[in-house]
């Protein structure tokens, strides 16, 4: 098991516990990060759950495999990633890690994160009233310390090794099979369940590392990249136009993108495309033709190609498979 972060960065609170503030006293600044609501973006049979459990292969069908920066306010978030490769933004912090390997997020804090077309795992989000109440009881152990819970990780996992690391994983299964049911007992074991994933997730981040130093100037870069590519995907912009909004030339931007996402910054535009077709294609039941249109293509005909060209099959095919 290596600790890949693990440092006290900058997470504003209000309430009144004793896990809520962090060391410093310092404010992250995430007005202009967008905020996420899970139960409200994603999955709204959870808006007042406590607890939200989901592969991380279907929140990447939803949400995407290129995960641009933003945040959670009131609520954390573990990220399992059981295989791939991963790139991981940690406010102002990357990684590149291969699974097994998780990364830890309190509330407000940015992050962004890459993930390999096949990789699989667990996503959990859980409300920090609840986390407090969980580790509360652990203060006196010293496991549930300030440092802890105000502060991001990324861990790459040993299972073999690690006789923590296989725990918790094998906790994680145990929770995906909680989430199957909606009866009071299972709500009560998932609460019981995180808690011990709490604790081996503090237990592992006891090992720490050198952080990795990446620019500043390039993070910003690479997440105003994304910004503009959520503004304009359907624009079919191109990589000059995107490059001189941000000032840069051609050639840094995509030497930035491949550094941090492991993508040329043409794929991570296709990618954003592809992804909201497949999203459109699941959930909207408009015709192929006009969601052709509303992805900006002026040829439904080009709009076929394109999409069997990056998926492998056609559009008609992928909406009957996911039925």
């Amino acid at each position: 098991m290596k600790l890949l972060h693990h440092l006290t960065l900058r997470l504003p609170m209000s309430s009144n516990s004793p896990l809520a503030q962090s060391p410093s006293g310092k404010q992250a600044n995430t007005d202009t990060i967008p905020n996420i609501d899970i139960g409200h973006a994603y999955d709204q049979h959870y808006v007042d759950a406590e607890i939200h459990y989901e592969h991380h292969e279907k929140m990447a069908d939803f949400f995407g495999r290129n995960m641009p920066v933003h945040h959670h306010d009131r609520f954390y978030q573990v990220h399992v990633i059981l295989n791939g490769t991963v790139r991981v933004h940690l406010d102002e912090t990357s990684y590149t890690v291969k699974g097994p390997m998780f990364f830890f997020t309190p509330p407000t804090i940015p992050h962004a994160f890459v993930t390999a077309n096949n990789a699989t795992g667990h996503v959990i989000t859980a409300r920090q009233q609840l986390v407090w109440e969980l580790m509360g009881a652990m203060i006196p152990t010293g496991l549930a310390s300030k440092s802890f819970m105000n502060s991001p990780l990324c861990v790459a996992l040993e299972p073999k090794k690690d006789p923590t690391a296989e725990r918790m994983l094998h906790l994680l299964t145990l929770m995906a099979d909680e989430n199957d049911h909606t009866s009071m007992e299972h709500s009560l074991a998932l609460k019981a369940l995180l808690q011990l994933v709490l604790i081996d997730i503090a237990r592992l981040s006891d090992q720490k590392q050198p952080k990795q130093k990446t620019r500043k100037e390039d993070v910003r870069i690479f997440h105003r990249f994304n910004e503009l590519i959520e503004a304009h995907y359907c624009e079919h912009l191109t990589l000059t136009q995107y490059s001189d909004m941000i000032s840069v030339t051609e050639a840094r931007l995509n030497e930035i993108c491949r550094r941090l996402a492991g993508l040329p910054s043409k794929r991570l535009i296709m990618e954003r495309l592809m992804q909201e077709a497949r999203r459109q294609l699941t959930y909207s039941v408009a015709p192929i033709t006009e969601i052709s249109y509303q992805l900006g293509f002026k040829d439904p005909a080009y709009f076929a190609r394109f999409f069997r060209r990056n998926a492998g099959e056609t559009a008609s095919e992928y909406r009957e498979k996911v039925k």
